[in-house]
């Protein structure tokens, strides 16, 4: 959760929404990626999203199966979606996010396999995002 945390504050220093994404295979990062909806003028491109890709390149194939994602914020549906495709094995994600999480709209959205642990330093990953939209106010 400290690399997806590091990918965060990479988004925020870009002027992106503070959210990073890290996703391993046996100990080790396959994959990284952080919000660049401004950067890319793209609304896809979420760091979940960024992070699958190249987590799927770095393996040449497009199952996750046996990795792990960590995010800092809880993934919205459109990511759920994704990591239900890629069939990821478990997702671990620091902040809920109660406006636009995955899990208030859809909890069933993620591959039936597919375990979640929620919280791992969830303050300091929510602390990023409430400090970023207080200068944006």
């Amino acid at each position: 959760m400290r690399e997806a945390l590091r990918e965060a504050r990479e988004a925020l220093a870009a002027g992106e929404i503070p959210i990073g994404a890290v996703i391993t295979s046996r100990g080790r990062i396959i994959g990284r990626g952080h919000n660049m909806t401004e950067t890319l003028h793209d609304t896809t491109a979420h760091a979940e999203m960024v992070a699958i890709t190249s987590a799927t390149e770095s393996i040449g194939g497009k199952y996750l199966q046996e990795c792990t994602l960590y995010v800092t914020v809880e993934p919205c549906p459109m990511c759920a979606g994704a990591l239900n495709w890629s069939q990821v094995g478990r997702i671990v994600y620091g902040a809920p996010d109660p406006r636009r999480g995955y899990s208030l709209y859809t909890p069933s959205l993620l591959h039936p396999r597919t375990q979640v642990t929620p919280g791992p330093l969830a303050e300091e990953c929510a602390a990023l995002m409430q400090d970023f939209f207080r200068t944006k106010r």
